[in-house]
């Protein structure tokens, strides 16, 4: 799986330049978390700014939550260090378990919502199974088949995927929505018709409904 939104960068992977950051909404006393995962592609070692395309396409989803939740939630964008996933290095998945050892020092013991897109989706997935990931969000889900299926009764999920996605593949979405409601988790399966992988014909839908999903998992 290649994501097209942007390029593969060839750049040495030691540079000490490089890091990840979380930015968003950090109220004193939320109910819960919410942690916001970018796409990017198989390969790259090149540093991702906030202003690249993968990281600002998540930014709507976050707002959108935020005016739903106010200060009920913390609603957190992470930017990883480089733009792909890199083989066995899965430096993304590295980048969100250091994010969610953030949450856990500033909020610790509350329930957290993960919300990826393509590469982001992959992330949240393999996550699914942190004691604190009490719902996983999985947008245009970049879906491997030699990865782990975390599904466990108590941990809602939302596969959204648009039905004319040409990057990564909505059927694979479909049958690991089959699987993870097998294991026993709470699945909302969702295709998009008319829509892409990029998710800009009907960006208000992803939008309102991730936001619904959210709020309405973690907050009673």
């Amino acid at each position: 799986m290649t994501d097209p939104m942007g390029p593969t960068d060839p750049t040495d992977p030691t540079d000490d330049a490089v890091a990840h950051e979380l930015r968003g909404s950090t109220p004193d006393s939320p109910e819960a978390v919410v942690l916001v995962l970018h796409g990017g592609g198989e390969t790259g070692y090149g540093p991702v700014e906030w202003m690249r395309g993968p990281v600002l396409r998540m930014w709507p989803f976050a707002r959108t939550i935020e005016h739903r939740a106010g200060d009920r939630l913390a609603v957190l964008r992470l930017k990883n260090r480089y733009f792909g996933w890199n083989g066995s290095d899965a430096t993304p998945l590295v980048d969100a378990r250091w994010a969610l050892d953030q949450v856990r020092e500033r909020y610790a013991g509350l329930p957290v919502a993960l919300v990826g897109h393509s590469m982001g989706g992959r992330v949240a997935l393999h996550l699914a199974s942190e004691p604190d990931v009490t719902a996983v969000v999985g947008l245009a889900p970049w879906v491997n088949g030699g990865d782990p299926v975390h599904g466990r009764p108590g941990l809602d999920v939302l596969l959204m995927h648009g039905v004319g996605d040409r990057i990564t593949d909505p059927r694979r979405t479909k049958g690991l929505a089959e699987r993870l409601r097998a294991q026993g988790a709470s699945v909302t399966w969702r295709p998009v018709e008319g829509d892409g992988h990029a998710m800009l014909r009907h960006p208000l839908t992803w939008h309102r409904e991730v936001a619904d999903f959210v709020t309405g998992s973690l907050l009673t």
